[in-house]
């Protein structure tokens, strides 16, 4: 499972004109579900973005969460990080997960995450969306588990 992570001042996806969700300070996470991918990568991934320190603190150091900030996130189903662009031109996505297996752990991987405490909303699994991000920073990480992997978060 893969995450490219921004933090921005304000986000929001919109589908045909509608606005399915709208944040100010908090994160926005590109997630990426791969072949073999389970709950304990989302569980894995989640967390980690729950705790991950990229706000500043009063010395203007990357030390605080969105826990610790009350920030929001909104988690967008992004196959295309899983594209294989080595051999020619076109990417290829033999290695992102099929739907069917992808939207439940995206689902799973927001449910988690406001578990966790973070106020999350999602854009809509297979929908062509306008992602609209404002990076502040620019600060942008990605972050990966590799199904099976025992690395805590």
């Amino acid at each position: 499972m893969r995450a490219l992570v921004q933090r921005v001042r304000k986000g929001s996806v919109r589908v045909d004109g509608e606005t399915l969700a709208q944040i100010g300070q908090g994160l926005v996470i590109l997630l990426g579900v791969g072949e073999g991918d389970s709950e304990a990568e989302a569980r894995w991934l989640a967390s980690k973005c729950a705790h991950l320190r990229v706000f500043a603190d009063e010395q203007g150091k990357m030390n605080r969460s969105l826990l610790e900030t009350q920030g929001e996130a909104i988690v967008v189903s992004q196959f295309t990080l899983y594209g294989d662009v080595q051999k020619g031109r076109r990417p290829s996505f033999v290695h992102a997960a099929p739907p069917e297996l992808a939207e439940p752990l995206v689902e799973r991987f927001a449910a988690i995450l406001q578990e966790e405490g973070v106020p999350t909303q999602t854009g809509s699994f297979g929908a062509m969306m306008l992602v609209e991000i404002e990076n502040d920073g620019p600060v942008t990480l990605m972050l990966e588990r590799e199904p099976g992997s025992s690395v805590e978060p």
